[in-house]
């Protein structure tokens, strides 16, 4: 009898997402789930797709997004599934849409701003309120969710310059229980922000202890990222040591030019480490940053470009030297009249982004900022870029080795199980590209653009993205962390 599925891929070039070589093969889908690979040239699919030698990868996974609003207010995630993209990991940077068990202070405090600057998304009394929301209005990929620091911070203390209190932490505490029973992967941190920057390393631990019964993963954006990383990385060491939980160092970077080329240093200090605790690492394929817009920031980057600003929102997309010429006035004073504000910084070095993307521990997050007016172009172009400029055109690593830092090595760390693979049994997530051709179009100067190469996607046995557009399927599921 006819074996029937009912999607069939045909002729694909399969990378599986473990680091395997690539092989020839086709892949039958029943339901949600990969049925059958191999040679199925005997069977029939009530879809067929001819994938014609193209590249069928397991949906690449986002390990480091601000995806939380999007997912709900913009649910065909167009930015993420035109590249590929199905499933993404939010609540970074120690910011989350939830809990806001009452009304957010307004103006919203940066960097909460970042995913709401109205304040308005800021509803969901609970984090198993925000998960319900996210279940009963899926989006077109799935997601994981973290719960932040800075967040918890903001709904229980009255000043936020200064370290939590005992009763605070408590209070912290039993949030963070509430966010792990609902479903939340861990707690994110972001102790370079002003609201997060007086909680001093005791009181990060505290809060986060509870998670330690869920199996929990602490990911933060360290308290410095230039010249004090070692410090800051041993802080990391620290606390997820005495919580007893896995550690993702966010976006790893070395910002400011006297750090350029201590990527060997940090890289060296992190996989010491790795031989006695459970850490792993993401970044993003660009040598500039984005976040909010601060006078310090600016003052240490030879360019710095402003991305929204609610103050003077006609400046989104000029360079702040421009602006400053056009106010006639200084760095300091622009800023000022600028904030809120969001900005990309120029700070990085070239070789210190391809030693970090080399790294074998390293994960692919795009950091991208989906409520920019100008957002760096890592939202639209993170994973085409890994795949067609650093492994194709640079030769940095093979195509093999690009894929699994974007599925297999992404969803072991974060434990989705049968996620990021390509095989028997697992689900249906599936990216087909062509790797002549694949590339990231989104720049600096045009942000918003489609990549090219990315043929088709699939989340969850659903066709999400075909022939350059969306199809309007949102099968997108909340994903829980199953830890070993």
């Amino acid at each position: 009898m006819q074996q029937t599925f009912d999607i069939l891929i045909r002729n694909a070039t399969i990378i599986d997402g473990t680091g395997a070589e690539r092989f020839a093969g086709d892949i039958g889908i029943v339901g949600d789930r990969i049925t059958r690979m191999g040679d199925l040239r005997d069977a029939r699919g009530e879809r067929e797709i001819d994938a014609n030698g193209r590249v069928a990868a397991p949906g690449f996974i986002d390990a480091h997004t601000h995806d939380d609003r999007i997912l709900l207010s913009a649910g065909d995630m167009t930015a993420k599934v035109s590249q590929g993209v199905t499933t993404v990991v939010g609540g970074n940077c120690g910011i989350s849409l939830a809990p806001m068990p009452r009304p957010v202070k307004r103006p919203v405090t940066p960097p909460l701003d970042l995913l709401d600057d109205s304040g308005d998304w800021y509803r969901y009394r609970t984090f198993g309120d925000y998960l319900e929301a996210l279940r009963q209005q899926p989006a077109a990929t799935n997601c994981a969710m973290l719960v932040g620091h800075t967040t918890l911070r903001a709904i229980t203390m009255d000043d936020l310059s200064r370290t939590a209190t005992a009763a605070e932490i408590a209070a912290m505490q039993e949030h963070v229980v509430e966010a792990m029973e609902a479903g939340a992967i861990g707690v994110s941190t972001g102790l370079a922000y002003p609201p997060a920057k007086a909680a001093t390393t005791e009181e990060v631990i505290e809060v986060c202890r509870p998670m330690a019964k869920y199996r929990g993963l602490y990911c933060t954006h360290m308290r410095d990222e230039g010249d004090h990383s070692i410090d800051s990385l041993d802080e990391s060491f620290r606390i997820t040591r005495e919580v007893g939980v896995q550690l993702l160092i966010s976006h790893h970077k070395l910002a400011g030019e006297k750090n350029h080329g201590r990527s060997v240093e940090t890289l060296k200090h992190i996989e010491a480490h790795m031989a006695h605790q459970h850490v792993c690492l993401d970044c993003y394929p660009y040598a500039a940053s984005s976040t909010i817009l601060t006078a310090d920031h600016a003052k240490s980057s030879p360019k710095t470009i402003v991305t929204w600003s609610k103050a003077m929102p006609q400046h989104a997309g000029k360079e702040l030297s421009d602006i400053m010429t056009e106010m006639d006035c200084d760095l300091d004073t622009a800023v000022e009249r600028l904030l809120p504000a969001g900005a990309v910084y120029f700070r990085m070095n070239e070789e210190d982004v391809k030693r970090i993307l080399k790294f074998n521990p390293t994960m692919i997050g795009s950091d991208g900022l989906p409520h920019d007016e100008q957002p760096h172009p890592r939202l639209w172009g993170t994973f085409p870029r890994v795949l067609g400029h650093y492994s194709r055109d640079l030769g940095l690593f093979p195509l093999e080795t690009a894929v699994h830092k974007m599925t297999g090595l992404t969803a072991m760390e974060f434990g989705l199980k049968d996620r990021g693979v390509l095989r028997e049994g697992a689900f249906a997530d599936v990216t087909l590209f062509d790797p002549e051709t694949v590339i990231d179009r989104a720049t600096f100067e045009k942000p918003i653009a489609l990549s090219a190469g990315i043929d088709t996607v699939l989340v969850n046995g659903n066709i999400v993205w075909r022939e350059g557009k969306s199809t309007g399927a949102r099968p997108g599921r909340v994903l829980r962390r199953e830890a070993d």
